[in-house]
Formats: structure tokens, sequence, C-alpha cells
């Protein structure tokens, strides 16, 4: 198993539940046809921004297969679903997801060292978790924020790229510089780096980032995917556009993931923005008008910014 060359836009997909809080299978064929509308390269599902702390390990392995399933092969999947302790149940799971069919199954940075632990523990731990892995599997690894940032250090990292069994980075470190530095890290390896934070992206798309995947693909992917496939043909538009992108990415602040749901509702996807992480009820009247006023304009700017007119 092994991703073909990854590259573009990777939405890092929320959940759907109904209201009882069960996962709305329906409304999530919904959001996986909505994402292949809107062009996108391939789908991050059960990460989390799924939610996956918050899901069974049964309910990780349906929703990955469901995934799949009804992508079709008309974009790839991955998906993580690596949320256990301790590395022999971490193997457990990792290796149920890769029997999923997904194209890769994707490492979470904190869950191979507790947060004051060295980075020769993360490597043993690491080494650990691929020997009990099928040799097949294709990995990636994704800085997650929860329970604790771990960034990859420049060690860790070349650990990962000289391995050979890491196709796809998702980078959470938020900055220009410390992006160069690991495009250097891993140049001449399998692992491509695919940027989570909107404000730098154009900028790191000039260094040599290989895509985008981050949670506001789950508002308006469509204008990601203009921005992947014309930076270089039309920079001042290019320009124009990072700087709008960059100002809606702070609807982040607002309670993620339930605004995003919120969005889904707009699109007709969802019925509701029920959650298992967040307290629904804290998304207020005034988040509520925030989302609106993201929804029309995202709808002016994909007028402007059509990606079937690249």
């Amino acid at each position: 198993m092994k991703i073909n060359n990854p590259n573009g836009v990777w939405p890092t997909m929320i959940t759907l539940y109904n209201e009882s809080g069960e996962i709305d299978y329906e409304a999530m064929g919904r959001l996986v046809e909505w994402f292949i509308q809107n062009k996108v390269d391939g789908l991050f599902a059960v990460c989390q921004s799924s939610e996956m702390f918050f899901l069974s390990l049964e309910e990780r392995v349906k929703l990955a297969t469901f995934v799949v399933e009804k992508a079709a092969g008309r974009v790839p999947v991955i998906a993580s679903g690596h949320t256990a302790d301790a590395i022999e149940d971490q193997a457990k799971e990792l290796t149920a997801m890769s029997e999923t069919e997904a194209e890769a199954v994707i490492l979470i940075s904190n869950r191979l060292a507790n947060e004051n632990e060295s980075d020769d523990v993360w490597i043993a731990n690491a080494q650990k978790l691929l020997d009990l892995l099928p040799a097949h599997v294709a990995l990636g690894i994704y800085e997650c924020p929860y329970p604790y940032k771990r960034l990859l250090t420049p060690a860790t990292l070349k650990w990962c790229a000289d391995s050979g069994r890491f196709f796809f980075l998702k980078d959470t470190c938020c900055d220009t510089a410390t992006i160069k530095e690991r495009l250097e890290v891993i140049k001449g390896s399998p692992l491509k780096l695919f940027n989570a934070n909107s404000a730098t992206l154009l900028e790191t798309l000039k260094l040599g980032i290989d895509g985008y995947s981050g949670v506001m693909a789950n508002f308006h992917p469509d204008l990601y995917v203009w921005l992947m496939k014309n930076w270089e043909k039309q920079p001042e538009e290019a320009d124009r556009l990072m700087n709008l992108l960059s100002v809606a990415s702070f609807i982040e602040r607002q309670l993620y993931p339930i605004n995003a749901k919120y969005y889904q509702m707009k699109e007709g996807i969802s019925s509701n923005y029920t959650s298992r992480a967040r307290n629904h009820d804290e998304f207020t009247a005034t988040n509520k008008v925030e989302v609106d006023q993201l929804y029309r304009l995202s709808k002016e700017l994909s007028q402007q910014f059509s990606v079937t007119a690249e």
C-alpha cells in the first residue's frame, strides 16, 4: 500500500451525527460527494477534525471504511484513528485501520512519547510500532494538537524520512522558516509535506510544499483548490485570494468543529451541529452570524475563482 505522489488539497473531514449522537452516514455520504464536487485531491478521514478521540475503534474503522467505499476510487483516502496509549494497542488499532483499504494510515506524533520525553524515546517507540505493523502498510504522520502538540524535531523528521515508510506529513508548525528547514530534511525522500495553516500557505507553496490539509477545507475547499492550481499562473490573483483566505481562517478560533458542522447545514449536507468533542450550547448566536457571513463571502469568491475555469 502506497500513496501515489500525494499533492493538492486534502480536507481533514469532520464527522456528522444525527441528533441522538450517532454517526449520520447519509450525511457523511453527502459530505464526501460535496468534497469531490469541489475538486479536492484526497480525503483525510478519521482525524482530529473527525473527533476520533471520541469514537470507539469500531466506529473509527466503520467510518474509514465508509469514506473509502463512498469515494470509490475517485479520490484517495487516508485515515488515522491513532488514539491509544500503549504501543501494542496502537498497533492493533492502526492495523485495523489499514484493513479499511485506506491508502495510508496516519500516526499521531504525540502518541509516541509523553510531553517531557526525549527524541530518543520517541524514535524507539516509533520503531517498535513500525515493527508491529504489517510491512506493506503505508504511513503518514500528523502533528495533532490534542491532547498536546508535539512538533517533529529535525531528528525525528529525518528518522521518518529515512525509514521509507512515511509518505504524508500534516505539518502544524505554522512557521514558514521551520517549513523551509523541514523541506530540506525530507528532500529526496517519499515523504510529502502538507501545510495545515492558511496564513503561511502561499509562501510555503513557493518553497515547494506538496499541498494543504487544514480545517478550512471544510468550509470552502474549492478556493484552496484554485489557489493550489493557479498560484504560479496568476500570482496577483493568488495574493488577493490568499489575503482573504487568511482572514477567513480566523473562524477557526470559534467553536470548531461545531462551526464547520453549522456551515455544512447551510450547504444542505447536515441537519444539525451535534458534536461529541465540544458543547454545542456554547455556539452562540453571534457565532452563527459570523459563519453566515463567511458562507456568503465564500459563495461570492467561488464565483470569482472557479475551479472549473482554471
